[in-house]
């Protein structure tokens, strides 16, 4: 199994990347992201460290059942080889209603065929006013391409 686009990474494949792991993670949906990454895949996800696909199913559905209304964006940083850095945000409230911004970094580092077998996020996060929310799209579908990015926000 392949998933393009295949490392080494251009500008253009870079991003392409970023995008359609932005779109995964705004699915939602733990078993199909797990399936960008590696069988063997390493994670630290801010104080978690997991291994391998189950763990990662394991940490979405958790992350996913606390963080409700889940928006996602991604921003390509850099990208050199098999390796890309990503800065992102994402909104989300929890089951009291209080929303929330969070701000992060990602490392990447890719396999031959295309899927992720480390990542490394760093990640902040603070309450928000449900009127300072700006990402605003179908919580069923993946951000519109007309939708302002991480840079438009200047975050």
């Amino acid at each position: 199994m392949t998933r393009p686009p295949l490392p080494p990474f251009t500008l253009e494949t870079a991003a392409q990347k970023v995008r359609a792991a932005e779109d995964g993670w705004n699915t939602r949906n733990p078993e199909k992201v797990s399936l960008a990454y590696t069988e063997d895949c390493f994670w630290r996800n801010r104080g978690e460290f997991v291994t391998g696909r189950a763990a990662i199913v394991g940490l979405l559905q958790r992350k996913w059942t606390r963080e409700l209304e889940y928006r996602l964006i991604k921003e390509l940083w850099a990208h050199d080889g098999n390796r890309i850095a990503v800065r992102f945000a994402y909104e989300y409230h929890d089951d009291s209603g209080q929303w929330y911004r969070a701000y992060g970094n990602e490392n990447w580092e890719f396999a031959a065929d295309g899927l992720m077998q480390r990542r490394l996020a760093s990640i902040n996060e603070h309450p928000i006013a449900a009127a300072d929310r700006k990402f605003h799209w179908d919580i069923n579908g993946p951000r519109p391409a007309d939708h302002p990015g991480l840079s438009d926000f200047g975050f």
